[in-house]
């Protein structure tokens, strides 16, 4: 594409007819992106968007088989791409991989193990920077915490959390182990939080003494005390509390732990676990606001392999930045094909 192009076609501004509503809503100005962009994009012009379209629409299996076997490494492959038996959809039958190897371990090989992966700046402006090779070994001691806590394959944990890296900690850590995880909203109250974990029976909530928001602390853990009170959610055997606020709270002895008294504790090296591609990766509730808030089970298979074309549709620059930082997602958005709609009380499959 041509550089510093701009078509300077401006809006029809001219004097609406009278009694009308002038707006001036309407933009067609066109900015094209330069030269040394556009070419160190995955996605070069649209002619080239065009082409992935076109092949996606004529064979969605295929254009996703293409993109797992080249953007993800997996543990056994699969046997078949899609198995669709509407509504129900199974991506790569058979295949077996791990999220976060393919989103940590395999990027520890080269230079970029020594690259930011999460670059977070907090609300009172306080800030951390963890490279690949940091955020492994954090998701690692996380994911030993959990075990020795006594998660394992297929519990489901609750995450109640502010926004601090932990939380992306935590929900990489519950991947690792294959524990399905439910986050829930840090801004809902302690009974929709007890709703969800019931729903979910979960068996280990995550949470922080407080969290920052317009200067005042969100004390969550009260939250997470209300929602448990008199055993209203008999599933949660233990709380897995970040320190955060550093507010005094409550500690209830023997379900109570604090993360940085446990991670001491913990070995920094834990294996990916071999997840099938149909297992569950996280649970995720709609708000509620219309009824009995829904829990839909996305699987690891399909989950892991939309940001590959999320990649090439939206993250276009590949170039490492001044910064010196890749591209990189913080969260990975699913399609709902990439989901089984069920109710997560269902026995896993």
């Amino acid at each position: 594409m041509a550089s510093d192009r701009t078509d300077r076609r401006a809006p029809d501004l001219s004097a609406p007819n009278e009694g009308s509503i002038e707006s001036v809503l309407q933009e067609n100005r066109l900015f094209y992106p330069s030269e040394e962009f556009s070419r160190t994009a995955h996605v070069k012009n649209l002619d080239n968007y065009h082409n992935l379209y076109v092949r996606a629409k004529a064979d969605p299996a295929a254009f996703w088989d293409d993109l797992a076997q080249q953007e993800l490494e997996w543990f056994e492959p699969w046997e078949q791409t899609l198995v669709w038996n509407p509504p129900e959809a199974q991506w790569f039958k058979g295949g077996k991989l791990n999220i976060t190897h393919n989103c940590l371990d395999r990027h520890l090989t080269d230079e970029r193990r020594n690259k930011p992966a999460i670059i977070w700046e907090g609300e009172p402006g306080d800030s951390r920077v963890l490279t690949y090779a940091q955020l492994h070994r954090e998701v690692c001691l996380f994911a030993n915490g959990l075990k020795k806590l006594g998660i394992t394959k297929g519990d489901v944990v609750g995450i109640y959390m502010p926004m601090v890296p932990e939380a992306a900690i935590a929900m990489l850590a519950c991947a690792r182990i294959g524990a399905p995880h439910s986050v829930v909203f840090g801004g809902f109250s302690a009974e929709a939080l007890r709703d969800r974990l019931n729903d979910g029976q979960a068996k280990l909530v995550i949470t922080a003494d407080g969290g920052w928001r317009k200067d005042a602390i969100v004390e969550l853990k009260t939250q997470v005390d209300q929602a448990l009170e008199n055993n209203a959610a008999p599933s949660v055997e233990n709380v897995l509390v970040v320190q955060r606020t550093r507010q005094t709270i409550p500690m209830q002895p023997g379900r109570d732990h604090w993360w940085h008294d446990l991670r001491q504790t913990v070995p920094p090296s834990c294996p990916a676990e071999p997840m099938d591609s149909e297992d569950p990766l996280f649970i995720l509730y709609t708000s509620g606001s219309t009824g009995k808030p829904k829990g839909v089970v996305h699987t690891t298979g399909g989950t892991t392999s939309t940001p590959t074309s999320q990649r090439s549709g939206f993250l276009t620059y590949k170039k490492t930045i001044s910064t010196g930082v890749p591209p990189m997602w913080v969260g990975l958005p699913a399609t709902a094909t990439s989901s089984t709609g069920r109710c997560p009380t269902e026995p896993h499959r």
